[in-house]
Protein backbone atom coordinates (compact mmCIF):
# COMPACT_ATOMS: atom_id res chain seq x y z
CA UNK A 1 0.00 0.00 0.00
CA UNK A 2 3.05 2.24 0.57
CA UNK A 3 4.60 2.07 -2.62
CA UNK A 4 1.27 2.03 -4.27
CA UNK A 5 0.26 5.72 -2.66
CA UNK A 6 3.83 6.55 -4.24
CA UNK A 7 2.79 5.59 -7.37
CA UNK A 8 0.05 7.21 -7.25
CA UNK A 9 1.70 10.43 -6.38
CA UNK A 10 4.12 9.61 -9.74
CA UNK A 11 6.69 9.21 -7.58
CA UNK A 12 10.21 8.19 -10.12
CA UNK A 13 11.19 5.77 -7.93
CA UNK A 14 8.24 4.23 -6.06
CA UNK A 15 8.98 1.02 -6.76
CA UNK A 16 12.24 1.24 -5.28
CA UNK A 17 11.85 3.08 -1.94
CA UNK A 18 12.87 1.36 1.25
CA UNK A 19 11.88 2.98 3.98
CA UNK A 20 14.25 1.72 6.38
CA UNK A 21 16.85 3.22 4.11
CA UNK A 22 18.35 6.53 5.47
CA UNK A 23 19.00 7.81 1.79
CA UNK A 24 15.87 6.81 0.59
CA UNK A 25 13.99 8.63 3.08
CA UNK A 26 15.95 11.70 2.46
CA UNK A 27 15.29 11.84 -0.99
CA UNK A 28 11.46 10.80 -0.73
CA UNK A 29 10.97 14.01 1.94
CA UNK A 30 12.41 16.65 -0.21
CA UNK A 31 10.05 15.66 -3.29
CA UNK A 32 6.85 15.01 -1.01
CA UNK A 33 7.40 18.58 0.36
CA UNK A 34 8.31 20.22 -3.27
CA UNK A 35 6.15 18.22 -5.54
CA UNK A 36 3.07 17.89 -3.33
CA UNK A 37 2.67 19.07 0.26
CA UNK A 38 4.22 22.63 -0.05
CA UNK A 39 4.21 23.78 3.88
CA UNK A 40 7.45 25.89 3.27
CA UNK A 41 7.99 28.99 0.99
CA UNK A 42 9.92 28.05 -2.03
CA UNK A 43 13.17 29.57 -0.37
CA UNK A 44 12.51 28.06 2.98
CA UNK A 45 12.84 24.81 1.96
CA UNK A 46 16.55 24.82 1.54
CA UNK A 47 17.21 22.71 4.38
CA UNK A 48 15.12 20.54 4.28
CA UNK A 49 16.31 19.70 0.67
CA UNK A 50 20.29 19.67 1.85
CA UNK A 51 19.85 16.14 2.36
CA UNK A 52 23.85 15.91 2.81
CA UNK A 53 23.72 18.25 5.90
CA UNK A 54 24.52 17.22 9.48
CA UNK A 55 21.57 18.73 10.12
CA UNK A 56 19.24 17.40 8.01
CA UNK A 57 17.27 14.80 10.88
CA UNK A 58 17.01 18.23 12.90
CA UNK A 59 15.32 19.90 10.11
CA UNK A 60 13.27 16.75 9.26
CA UNK A 61 12.24 16.83 12.80
CA UNK A 62 11.01 20.77 13.00
CA UNK A 63 9.52 19.98 9.56
CA UNK A 64 7.54 17.30 11.27
CA UNK A 65 6.08 19.52 13.74
CA UNK A 66 5.35 22.10 11.61
CA UNK A 67 2.94 20.22 9.18
CA UNK A 68 1.19 18.69 12.00
CA UNK A 69 2.54 15.43 12.45
CA UNK A 70 1.57 13.54 15.42
CA UNK A 71 3.99 11.87 17.37
CA UNK A 72 4.83 8.33 16.12
CA UNK A 73 7.43 5.84 17.79
CA UNK A 74 8.72 5.02 14.43
CA UNK A 75 9.97 6.99 11.68
CA UNK A 76 7.63 4.23 9.20
CA UNK A 77 4.88 5.44 10.82
CA UNK A 78 6.00 9.35 9.96
CA UNK A 79 6.14 8.89 6.41
CA UNK A 80 3.09 6.55 6.10
CA UNK A 81 1.39 10.26 7.42
CA UNK A 82 3.27 12.57 5.24
CA UNK A 83 2.95 10.07 2.25
CA UNK A 84 -1.46 9.87 3.05
CA UNK A 85 -1.09 13.76 3.71
CA UNK A 86 0.38 13.92 0.21
CA UNK A 87 -1.98 11.97 -1.54
CA UNK A 88 -5.10 14.11 0.42
CA UNK A 89 -3.93 17.16 -1.22
CA UNK A 90 -2.90 16.01 -4.36
CA UNK A 91 -6.92 14.83 -3.97
CA UNK A 92 -7.76 18.26 -3.10
CA UNK A 93 -6.02 20.39 -5.71
CA UNK A 94 -7.55 18.00 -8.59
CA UNK A 95 -10.64 17.49 -6.79
CA UNK A 96 -13.28 17.98 -9.99
CA UNK A 97 -10.49 15.36 -11.52
CA UNK A 98 -11.07 12.64 -9.74
CA UNK A 99 -14.92 13.08 -9.20
CA UNK A 100 -15.03 12.88 -12.86
CA UNK A 101 -13.65 9.71 -12.67
CA UNK A 102 -15.65 8.45 -9.57
CA UNK A 103 -18.97 9.56 -12.09
CA UNK A 104 -17.83 7.55 -14.82
CA UNK A 105 -17.41 4.36 -12.90
CA UNK A 106 -20.54 4.94 -11.24
CA UNK A 107 -22.50 5.26 -14.82
CA UNK A 108 -20.55 2.36 -15.75
CA UNK A 109 -21.93 0.40 -13.03
CA UNK A 110 -25.75 1.57 -13.48
CA UNK A 111 -25.58 0.83 -17.58
CA UNK A 112 -24.18 -2.89 -16.81
CA UNK A 113 -27.00 -5.28 -17.76
CA UNK A 114 -29.02 -6.70 -14.98
CA UNK A 115 -28.91 -10.31 -14.33
CA UNK A 116 -31.83 -12.12 -13.60
CA UNK A 117 -31.32 -15.14 -11.66
CA UNK A 118 -32.57 -18.89 -12.82
CA UNK A 119 -32.99 -20.37 -9.76
CA UNK A 120 -36.83 -20.89 -9.14
CA UNK A 121 -36.03 -20.48 -4.69
CA UNK A 122 -34.89 -16.61 -5.70
CA UNK A 123 -38.39 -15.78 -7.33
CA UNK A 124 -40.60 -17.28 -4.32
CA UNK A 125 -43.03 -15.54 -2.45
CA UNK A 126 -41.96 -16.72 1.78
CA UNK A 127 -44.71 -15.15 2.75
CA UNK A 128 -47.88 -16.06 0.47
CA UNK A 129 -50.73 -18.37 1.51
CA UNK A 130 -49.35 -21.11 -1.35
CA UNK A 131 -45.71 -21.05 0.56
CA UNK A 132 -47.26 -21.90 4.07
CA UNK A 133 -50.06 -24.05 2.29
CA UNK A 134 -47.00 -26.18 0.81
CA UNK A 135 -44.78 -26.05 4.00
CA UNK A 136 -48.05 -27.09 5.98
CA UNK A 137 -48.15 -29.84 3.76
CA UNK A 138 -44.43 -30.86 4.31
CA UNK A 139 -44.92 -30.94 8.06
CA UNK A 140 -47.78 -33.44 8.13
CA UNK A 141 -46.14 -35.79 5.87
CA UNK A 142 -43.32 -35.64 8.30
CA UNK A 143 -44.91 -35.41 11.58
CA UNK A 144 -43.93 -32.57 12.50
CA UNK A 145 -45.42 -30.37 14.52
CA UNK A 146 -46.64 -26.60 12.90
CA UNK A 147 -45.19 -23.55 14.59
CA UNK A 148 -47.13 -20.12 14.37
CA UNK A 149 -44.60 -19.43 12.29
CA UNK A 150 -44.76 -21.32 8.93
CA UNK A 151 -40.44 -20.67 8.46
CA UNK A 152 -40.08 -22.10 11.97
CA UNK A 153 -41.73 -24.86 11.02
CA UNK A 154 -39.50 -25.17 7.45
CA UNK A 155 -36.58 -25.22 9.80
CA UNK A 156 -37.60 -27.83 11.78
CA UNK A 157 -38.54 -29.99 8.26
CA UNK A 158 -35.33 -29.16 7.37
CA UNK A 159 -33.06 -30.48 10.16
CA UNK A 160 -35.80 -34.03 10.65
CA UNK A 161 -34.53 -34.53 6.55
CA UNK A 162 -31.24 -33.57 6.90
CA UNK A 163 -30.38 -35.58 9.94
CA UNK A 164 -32.97 -38.90 9.25
CA UNK A 165 -33.70 -38.94 5.33
CA UNK A 166 -30.12 -38.09 4.23
CA UNK A 167 -28.52 -40.49 1.60
CA UNK A 168 -26.46 -42.28 4.20
CA UNK A 169 -29.81 -42.91 6.55
CA UNK A 170 -32.06 -43.75 3.65
CA UNK A 171 -29.34 -46.99 2.91
CA UNK A 172 -28.73 -47.46 6.34
CA UNK A 173 -32.19 -46.81 8.38
CA UNK A 174 -30.98 -48.79 11.30
CA UNK A 175 -28.33 -46.14 11.96
CA UNK A 176 -30.65 -43.12 12.62
CA UNK A 177 -33.45 -45.64 14.27
CA UNK A 178 -33.25 -45.08 18.17
CA UNK A 179 -33.64 -48.03 20.42
CA UNK A 180 -33.18 -48.86 23.89
CA UNK A 181 -35.93 -48.16 27.03
CA UNK A 182 -37.61 -44.64 26.25
CA UNK A 183 -36.73 -42.42 28.66
CA UNK A 184 -39.32 -41.28 31.40
CA UNK A 185 -39.25 -37.44 30.50
CA UNK A 186 -42.05 -36.58 32.83
CA UNK A 187 -41.21 -38.78 35.83
CA UNK A 188 -37.83 -36.46 36.40
CA UNK A 189 -37.60 -34.32 38.89
CA UNK A 190 -35.96 -30.47 37.93
CA UNK A 191 -35.54 -29.80 41.44
CA UNK A 192 -38.25 -26.79 41.61
CA UNK A 193 -41.78 -26.63 41.28
CA UNK A 194 -43.42 -24.15 39.49
CA UNK A 195 -47.06 -24.47 40.45
CA UNK A 196 -48.51 -25.50 37.83
CA UNK A 197 -48.09 -28.96 36.07
CA UNK A 198 -47.82 -27.55 32.30
CA UNK A 199 -44.66 -25.34 33.21
CA UNK A 200 -43.07 -28.05 35.52
CA UNK A 201 -43.75 -30.49 32.41
CA UNK A 202 -41.95 -27.92 30.10
CA UNK A 203 -39.36 -27.30 32.54
CA UNK A 204 -38.59 -31.02 32.67
CA UNK A 205 -38.29 -30.70 28.88
CA UNK A 206 -35.72 -27.77 28.54
CA UNK A 207 -33.67 -29.49 31.15
CA UNK A 208 -32.92 -32.34 29.11
CA UNK A 209 -32.39 -30.48 26.16
CA UNK A 210 -29.91 -27.91 28.19
CA UNK A 211 -28.20 -31.53 29.06
CA UNK A 212 -28.30 -32.62 25.21
CA UNK A 213 -26.61 -29.24 24.57
CA UNK A 214 -24.01 -29.93 27.19
CA UNK A 215 -23.38 -33.36 26.19
CA UNK A 216 -22.80 -32.21 22.31
CA UNK A 217 -20.53 -28.92 23.55
CA UNK A 218 -18.42 -31.79 25.37
CA UNK A 219 -18.31 -34.70 22.14
CA UNK A 220 -17.06 -31.34 19.87
CA UNK A 221 -14.58 -30.47 22.84
CA UNK A 222 -13.19 -33.96 23.15
CA UNK A 223 -12.70 -34.35 19.01
CA UNK A 224 -10.99 -31.19 19.41
CA UNK A 225 -8.48 -32.38 21.70
CA UNK A 226 -7.93 -35.72 20.08
CA UNK A 227 -6.64 -33.41 16.66
CA UNK A 228 -4.68 -31.30 18.74
CA UNK A 229 -3.39 -34.18 20.25
CA UNK A 230 -2.80 -35.98 16.73
CA UNK A 231 -0.94 -33.06 15.80
CA UNK A 232 1.58 -32.23 18.37
CA UNK A 233 2.48 -36.05 19.74
CA UNK A 234 4.97 -36.24 16.91
CA UNK A 235 6.43 -33.63 17.38
CA UNK A 236 9.64 -33.10 14.26
CA UNK A 237 12.78 -32.31 15.36
CA UNK A 238 15.55 -29.57 14.12
CA UNK A 239 18.94 -31.67 14.87
CA UNK A 240 20.86 -28.68 13.38
CA UNK A 241 19.91 -26.56 16.24
CA UNK A 242 21.15 -28.92 18.48
CA UNK A 243 25.19 -28.47 20.16
CA UNK A 244 27.43 -30.89 21.18
CA UNK A 245 29.67 -29.86 24.58
CA UNK A 246 29.63 -26.33 25.37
Amino acid sequence: MFKRKLKALDYVDWDKVNANDSLHIKKLIPWLEDQKIRHYKIEDRKDIQNIESDQWQKVYEKYLEDVGCPKFESQLDQIEWLVGLAVRLEFEDNCDKYKSVITNKKSKSEAAPNIKSTNPLDNLDFQSNEFKNGVNIIAKLLRVPQHPNHLVTLEACSKLICKRLNHNAVQNPNSVIIRGKPFPIMDTDVGFNMGDAALNNAAKVLSLLYIQDLRDLQTKINEAIVTVQTITANPKTDTKLGKVGR
